[in-house]
């Protein structure tokens, strides 16, 4: 059974650093786009970061770039989420989603991914 478990969601001040973590279990994540998205009180999911499968490149949202930084360990089935200089806007579940044979232009999109995680709480204090 594919799963996906994410992890270090927690309370920090604005100007923190957080880690999240997403491990993929009973599958290897290589040939699978990894997404993050996230969802505030009464908002719609909102992309994150995505780092396509296969040696594909990474993609941020506006918001985040410069901040965020996504990466995976294929060896690990595990993708990560480096964020940086957190903001109170950032307060939000964090979801983590894979797809494969997601196109270019998709990346973005929640409809485009197969697998999601049950999310992390992430709460910035200003």
């Amino acid at each position: 059974q594919m799963q996906l478990v994410e992890s270090g969601g927690q309370l920090v001040q604005a100007g923190g650093s957080l880690r999240l973590s997403c491990v993929a279990s009973g599958w290897n994540i290589r040939t699978y786009t990894m997404g993050w998205f996230r969802q505030g009180p009464g908002k719609e999911r909102q992309f994150v970061a995505a780092f396509r499968g296969n040696g594909g490149g990474t993609y941020y949202a506006d918001s985040v770039k410069g901040r965020f930084t996504i990466s995976r360990d294929n060896a690990k089935s595990t993708v990560y989420l480096q964020m940086n200089s957190l903001k109170p806007e950032d307060t939000a579940v964090y979801y983590c989603a894979a797809g494969q044979r997601i196109i270019l232009s998709s990346v973005g999109r929640p409809d485009a991914y197969d697998y999601w995680g049950q999310g992390t709480q992430v709460t910035v204090s200003s």
